[in-house]
């Protein structure tokens, strides 16, 4: 019986992948030699594989313009990246280098974008959309922007209250977007989702308060379930809700011209994970092409949001095995050199599965094991509930290190984690790698950032005397009578 890890793999699933080879016993990642990787910037380690992202977004465009041709659709696509899933400035840069556009979440992503402008990776050309929950900053921000002449800027509206802040605020006529409070997925606590205006009510609110605002031009209704775009019942049913509104809407007003379909593909977390993107993207094309002509009027631009799909995949953790613990009779605890809870925390908030393969000795036996982080917290760890499938290991040895990968773990795990800042047990956040590929196809990297040291910890604590500043208030106390 064979019992090596290498023939498990291949007895379980469908390898070599696209993505993943083997190369004399060791994981190559998109031709990344990842052992090689390790030696060079030890481990714990996380990289980021930057032509990955321009991959992705080709990808989807790809998609579109293949549906478009299909249905002979009359509209534009506008790709937008939704910064939330990576603010990092080589994210930005390398997704910029394909001629998208920019979604907005909160008010800090304006001055982003006003950092992309001075440098010229983004033009008063290209649209930024902006979605979110808008408090005063976000308002001023939003405003800075278009009175300083980026008349792409749409903020879509979430309640009712920020039509009135934004007319205030900017100076000359601007364009809107609404979002759709949709109904949430049959197993969630809540029926309707927090974000946007109900579906009853979007007509209503369009009448009263935007149409004789002489400033205001509504152009795009969006469309936003949390689930992302799957073929699901759910999915199809509040797709088509959105479309009955948009026809409504477009009726009353002949300006609408944009439906913004935001929430994101899936993408792979393992490796039997099969996806036909094609189909979804010509079904949703197909579905909006027959409403709009039934109901007589002109299909829509669309736009997308794509930000996991656009990082994810681009994404990776390397951990060393540093012990295993025989706790009872059949858990073994292999233990890893970082935190799940800080460095991955996806998969102890929401049970997130990645893909997990070990990076070295692919020819040895392997053993059914538990992977546990450093941290005191019992939740620190990952196991078959998170992986879909039992972890397999090559089987521990103290004389053998092992190196394990986490993949396309590239959307939300820094921001979410608290990049370079206090992270639970003071676990320090592992340094981080940027993958490129010149244009003669070499592949080459560079440190981004180094791992944390004690002197990170002890400044953001406030050990460092140096940045406390006391200052005196005169204070007058009240005698009580």
């Amino acid at each position: 019986m064979n019992k090596r890890y290498k023939d498990l793999i291949h007895q379980t699933f469908d390898f070599p992948q696209t993505e993943f080879r083997l190369e004399n016993d060791r994981l190559n990642f998109h031709d990344i030699n990842l052992n090689e990787l390790v030696q060079t910037y030890g481990a714990p380690l996380k990289f980021t594989y930057l032509p990955k992202i321009s991959e992705n977004i080709n990808r989807a465009k790809q998609w579109f313009k293949e549906a478009f041709k299909k249905y002979n659709y009359t509209g534009d696509y506008q790709y937008c990246y939704c910064t939330k899933s990576s603010h990092f400035k080589h994210v930005l840069e390398e997704a910029l280098k394909n001629e998208i556009h920019i979604e907005t979440s909160s008010a800090f992503d304006i001055n982003i974008v006003e950092h992309l402008k001075s440098e010229g990776k983004i033009s008063d050309l290209d649209y930024v959309i902006c979605n979110g929950f808008k408090r005063s900053q976000y308002i001023t921000n939003i405003a800075r922007l278009i009175n300083n002449g980026h008349r792409n800027c749409i903020p879509v509206i979430d309640n009712y209250e920020e039509l009135h802040l934004l007319s205030e605020a900017i100076n000359e006529n601007f364009n809107i977007g609404i979002r759709i409070a949709s109904e949430e997925e049959p197993k969630s606590e809540f029926y309707t989702s927090r974000l946007g205006i109900g579906y009853k009510d979007i007509l209503p609110f369009y009448k009263n308060q935007v149409r004789n605002n002489k400033k205001v031009q509504l152009k795009m209704l969006h469309f936003f379930i949390s689930t992302g775009i799957e073929d699901s019942a759910y999915y199809w049913s509040e797709f088509f809700k959105c479309l009955n509104v948009y026809v409504a809407l477009k009726k009353e007003c002949s300006e609408l011209n944009c439906l913004n379909i935001g929430g994101g593909f899936p993408i792979k977390n393992s490796l039997d994970f099969n996806c036909d993107y094609q189909y979804l993207v010509n079904e949703i094309v197909g579905k909006i092409q027959q409403v709009c002509i039934e109901a007589n009027v002109d299909v829509p631009h669309l736009f997308t949001e794509f930000g996991s799909f656009t990082v994810g995949e681009s994404g990776g953790a390397i951990y060393e095995v540093l012990y295993q613990k025989q706790q009872n009779d059949r858990e073994k605890w292999n233990m890893i050199n970082s935190s799940f809870i800080t460095t991955l925390p996806d998969t102890w908030a929401i049970n997130k599965r990645f893909i997990m393969l070990p990076i070295n000795r692919w020819q040895d036996d392997y053993e059914e094991v538990l992977l546990g982080g450093l941290t005191c917290d019992s939740d620190d760890y990952y196991n078959s509930e998170k992986h879909k499938h039992p972890v397999y290991l090559p089987r521990f040895s103290p004389e053998k290190p092992l190196y394990i990968g986490f993949f396309n773990t590239g959307a939300y795990q820094e921001s979410i984690g608290g990049y370079s800042g206090l992270q639970h047990c003071l676990i320090p956040s592992p340094k981080h790698i940027l993958i490129d590929m010149d244009d003669n196809g070499n592949i080459r990297s560079q440190m981004f950032k180094d791992e944390q040291t004690n002197e990170d910890f002890l400044n953001i604590l406030g050990y460092d005397s140096n940045q406390n500043k006391v200052i005196e208030l005169n204070t007058k106390y009240i005698k009580h009578q």
